[in-house]
């Protein structure tokens, strides 16, 4: 995949240019930079991971791409309790396939969004797990953990052949 797919999978996602958006398991930031062209130079995103040379990466690639974005990058578990809150979208893009308690997860992070805020999603639409994505959220497993987290709606908003494992889709919530 490359940087068009990635801004393809998220474009029906992000709404509006601007707001307030965060990009939780960033690493080095294929989705950052996708999201902020998406959101342009008014869109202001946090940026959060645990590898702080990933997040180095993000900036380095961010700032030569998108100087105009506010961007905050920040090394921390997005499974934990950050200081964020009524941001208008999250994304998590394969960042919740390594979390075994998704559903706690999807919970914290349904918090940070203001009413109508989104969180999208892109994941592998396969069943069994494996190394590289040990729990896995088919897309019809979004739809019901979404829901039990409270969210009242989910629109697949796309999917990509996968090279290694199927296919690739991106969901929305709010």
């Amino acid at each position: 995949m490359d940087h068009s797919d990635h801004v393809n999978l998220l474009r029906n996602g992000v709404v509006a240019t601007g707001g307030v958006w965060a990009d939780l398991g960033a690493g080095s930031g294929a989705f950052t930079l996708a999201l902020a062209e998406l959101l342009g130079p008014g869109g202001e995103i946090h940026v959060v991971d645990r590898d702080s040379k990933a997040l180095r990466a993000n900036a380095e690639a961010t700032c030569r791409r998108f100087p105009a974005n506010a961007v905050h990058y920040r090394t921390a578990d997005f499974t934990e309790a950050l200081e964020l809150s009524q941001l208008d979208g999250i994304v998590m893009a394969n960042s919740l396939h390594f979390q075994l308690e998704q559903d706690a997860v999807v919970r914290l992070v349904r918090g940070y969004l203001r009413t109508g805020g989104r969180l999208l999603v892109v994941e592998y639409n396969i069943n069994r797990g494996n190394f590289a994505v040990p729990y896995p959220v088919p897309y019809a497993s979004w739809e019901r953990m979404a829901r039990a987290a409270g969210f009242s709606h989910t629109e697949l908003l796309g999917r990509r052949p996968s090279r290694f494992l199927k296919e690739i889709y991106s969901a929305a919530s709010w």
